[in-house]
This record gives C-alpha cells, sequence and structure tokens, in this order.
C-alpha cells in the first residue's frame, strides 16, 4: 500500500507551527515614535518570541550550522528564518519609511541582525551588515546611535575574534589588548573621574555605603573599613573623604583611629591616595591608619588583611564582585566566604542590576542593549548634544562594559552583571543575612540636593535601594550582615 506523501511528522509539524507563530507577532501603529529605550523591550519581545518559534524546530533545518556557547551546542538560525524574524521585528515597531523614528528603528533590527549572524559565525553576513551599521551608528548622533555605536564596536570585535566553523571558541589577542589597553590608560582614567562627576550612579552607591557604614560605626573609637578595588580607584578617595567629614561631626566624639585597607593591584596608586587621605583626616584631627593588600580579589585571602582586637569592621564593595562571578561560580563564593570569615558588622553590596552573565549570546546582548540605551538616554538628558565629557565617558568608560559583555568568553568578560534578586540568594547561600536599608527619605533627599535630573528614580525592592532612569534599574544597593 503506498504511503501518502503528504503526511506530515510530528518534527515537522512543530516547525511549521514554529513558523506561523513568528509571522502571526503583531503590534498596533501606535507604538512608534518614542526613544531608543522605550523602543528596545518591544524589539527584544519581537526576537524572543521569533526565537522561541525558532527554538521550537529542534532539528535544524537544512542549511543551519551549530555553534558552541558555554559547551551548549545550538541551532544557528538559517537565513530564511533570519530574515522572518527581522520582519517580526518590524512588525512590532508599526512604522513606515514615512515616520521620522524610521531610521531608529532599522538601526535596531540590523543589530539585532548582526548579533545573529556573528553568533551563528557567518562572517561575511555579519561583516556587509557591520558596514552598514558603521554608517548608521554615529558616535555625535542621537542617544541610540550612539549607543548602537559601543555594540557595533562589540560585534566587531567579537567576529575578528571567532575562529571559523566547526571549531569552539575564541582566539586571545593578548598582546594586542595589553597593547590598546596601555595606549587607552589616561583616556579611561579621565573617564572614569567623569563617570563619576556627571552621573550620579556611583555616587549614589558611595552615599549609601557611607550612611549604613555610619551607622555600623556609631559610638564606636575603633573603626576599619575593607575597600575591595578602593571605591574603583578613583582619584583622591572621593568616597572616604565624605566618611571622614561625617565621622569628624557625628554625635558624641569622633573616633580614636580609622583604618582603610584598600584591596587592589594599584598599589602605588592606592598609596597616593592614601597619603591624600592621611593629610585630610588631620584636619578633622582623625587618625588614619592606610594599608594596601595588592592582590586582586580572587587571591584575597583572609590572613592578608590585619584586623586588630576591638575594632568594628566594614566592608566596601562597589560595582566590583560582579568581576569574580564566573561559570564555576567557585571563584566568588571563595571571596564570599574568606569575607564572611572576617565578621564585619556590615557588607555594604552595590552593583549594576540587569542580567548581563546569561548563558547565551543573544540573551545577553539584547539585555544589555535595553540597560544601556536607558544610561545613554540619561545622559542626553544631562549634557548638551556635542559636549566633549559626554562622548568621554560613553566612548571609553561605557563602551569599555558594552564591548566586553559583547566581545568577550571565558575568562576575559569580567563584566558579568546580575539582578539584586540573584545576588539575594547568592549572599544568602554563602551565609549572609539581609539588612534591610531604611533610608528612603534620605536618598530621595539626596537626589534633589545633588541637583540630579528629573527622570532618575529611587525605589525600595526587599530591603535594597535600587536607582534608576525612567524606572529601569540601573544600579542597586544592598548591607548584609554574618
Amino acid at each position: 500500500m503506498r504511503t501518502c506523501s503528504r503526511v506530515v511528522t510530528g518534527k515537522r509539524k512543530k516547525r511549521r507551527e514554529a513558523r506561523r507563530g513568528s509571522r502571526g507577532i503583531t503590534v498596533s501603529p501606535n507604538q512608534s515614535g518614542a526613544t531608543a529605550l522605550e523602543l528596545i523591550p518591544a524589539v527584544s519581545a519581537a526576537a524572543g518570541s521569533a526565537g522561541a518559534a525558532a527554538r521550537a524546530a529542534s532539528t535544524p533545518s537544512q542549511g543551519s550550522t551549530s555553534a558552541t556557547t558555554y559547551g551548549r551546542t545550538r541551532s544557528c538560525i538559517p537565513r530564511r528564518r533570519l530574515l522572518r524574524r527581522a520582519a517580526a521585528a518590524a512588525s512590532v515597531m508599526g512604522v513606515g519609511e514615512e515616520d521620522g523614528s524610521a531610521d531608529g528603528m532599522r538601526l535596531v533590527q540590523l543589530l539585532i541582525a548582526c548579533a545573529e549572524a556573528v553568533a551563528c559565525r557567518d562572517k561575511s553576513h555579519a561583516s556587509s551588515l557591520l558596514s552598514e551599521l558603521r554608517s548608521r551608528a554615529l558616535v555625535f548622533g542621537t542617544s541610540f546611535q550612539r549607543v548602537a555605536s559601543c555594540f557595533v564596536q562589540g560585534l566587531a570585535d567579537r567576529l575578528s575574534l571567532l575562529q571559523p566553523l566547526g571549531t569552539s571558541g575564541f582566539v586571545l589577542p593578548a598582546v594586542a589588548a595589553a597593547a590598546a589597553g596601555a595606549a587607552a590608560f589616561d583616556e579611561k582614567e579621565e573617564a572614569l573621574r567623569l563617570a563619576y562627576e556627571i552621573c550620579p550612579y556611583i555616587q549614589f552607591g558611595h552615599f549609601v555605603a557611607n550612611t549604613s557604614i555610619l551607622e555600623a560605626f556609631e559610638g564606636e573609637s575603633y573603626v576599619h573599613v575593607v575597600d575591595l578595588g578602593m571605591s574603583l580607584g578613583l582619584p583622591s578617595g572621593y568616597q572616604w573623604r565624605r566618611l571622614i567629614q561625617s565621622l569628624a561631626g557625628r554625635h558624641g566624639q569622633p573616633p580614636r583611629r580609622l583604618r582603610i585597607t584598600a584591596i587592589g593591584l594599584s598599589a602605588k596608586k592606592f598609596r597616593s591616595i592614601g597619603d591624600e587621605l592621611g593629610a585630610y583626616a588631620l584636619k578633622f584631627r582623625i587618625n588614619l591608619e592606610f594599608s594596601v593588600v595588592e592582590t586582586n580579589l580572587e587571591n584575597l585571602r583572609a590572613e592578608d588583611i590585619k584586623i586588630c582586637e576591638g575594632e568594628v569592621l566594614a566592608v566596601n564593595s562597589i560595582l566590583q564582585l560582579h568581576c569574580v562571578v564566573k561559570e564555576s561560580r567557585g571563584a566568588l563564593n571563595s571571596v564570599l566566604q574568606m569575607i564572611h570569615e572576617l565578621s564585619p558588622k556590615v557588607l555594604v553590596l552595590v552593583e549594576q542590576d540587569s542580567s548581563h552573565n546569561g548563558p547565551f549570546f543573544l540573551g545577553r546582548f539584547m539585555e544589555a542593549l535595553h540597560y544601556y540605551s536607558a544610561i545613554f538616554d540619561s545622559l542626553d538628558a544631562m549634557l548638551p548634544k556635542y559636549d566633549t565629557r559626554r562622548a568621554k565617558v560613553e566612548q571609553f568608560y561605557f563602551a569599555e562594559e558594552i564591548k566586553n559583555i559583547v566581545s568577550c568568553e571565558g575568562p576575559a568578560r569580567v563584566e558579568r552583571h546580575e539582578r539584586v534578586d540573584q545576588w539575594r540568594r547568592r549572599m544568602s547561600r554563602a551565609g549572609f543575612q539581609s539588612m534591610p536599608i531604611k533610608m528612603m527619605a534620605q536618598a530621595k533627599q539626596w537626589l534633589g540636593k545633588n541637583k540630579v535630573c528629573e527622570g532618575y528614580t529611587v525605589v525600595e525592592e526587599k530591603g535594597c535601594l535600587v536607582l534608576g532612569w525612567n524606572s529601569k534599574p540601573i544600579v542597586a544597593a544592598s548591607c548584609w550582615k554574618c
């Protein structure tokens, strides 16, 4: 008996339903014309829906290839499905060529398509898309054009590091990276200083940390702060100058001795900061003892830190611990266990509140695109279009983070930001207990006092304080005890 050729197997049926599902994504046209920050979630949803539809077809279609990420093999998307995903994104935009935001919409679609091509190791198609992206993503353009230029750099770097199809991993250009890093050191230093002065994110972390440390030191005569990363190596020790002022002006007597231990590899720079802080503390009649432990966090041991009997200890971590998060998670666990051994009265943790450490490249890419679009939108509201300070902050500070997230893998990828909920779970597993931060009114006063422009928001989330831009979380501060 002849079998009908039109019988559809289960897998083929799944693929057919997936294609229909991805074509069925529609959104009303009134979603167009918003800022880049408002557009990204829609595109992300479109890409995610189309991606879910593509993944429903568990068997790769003819002409597809495979790529390996963290040892997991995913089916790359064939050209036909790639075009369907781009069409789905355009449908979600609901924008025609006559719309003023059409160029921005096109830029979003090109970024998604290029990221997918890079993920599939399709060098020819990715190179073609990068060529068009470079002509659209302008360093002095709109906020989204500027953030797109950073992602274009990251995609280009990732493409250049890819090995040919059929292999896995990346070529690590250690010599070139070291040379480039040395050449741009001064620019990065200035960009960090400008980021501190212009953006409220680091200052917000310092404000919450100092307020929490002051509470822990209340009435104590011998106090000690262990600073992981020495507040990013900012010149003049901005954070600790304010702490010294506050300790000198507190009720009762100032502490008899304040010790600060800086942890990091920039020992010479830290000692210079320590000398400045020592002279500054003398003006307030505070005895400051400053020391440096020259090591990275992964190699830090509890015995490296001198703890004196009778002193109260606080540990300060401003945008540092995410760099220790690795695929194995063992490095971070070791650091947290070491901190737990020190038995600090308070551990202040300030981190970027976003998920840039997912297992798959495309997910990280979309999350980072949404996150940094918010940051660049905030810079757009604070500084004129052609302000060179803004260009330096964007291209030498935030762009470095973006490029690391987009182009690097393995040990080279250190910008592994995670959401506050994930940090809460990590800290609890390490034996720490949450200390709810109850300073919402003070945080709002701080925003007003520092004349931060409208658009920034502070919310309390399960005992943490989260600073955001137009309700998009940017940084989260939390406090912990042993």
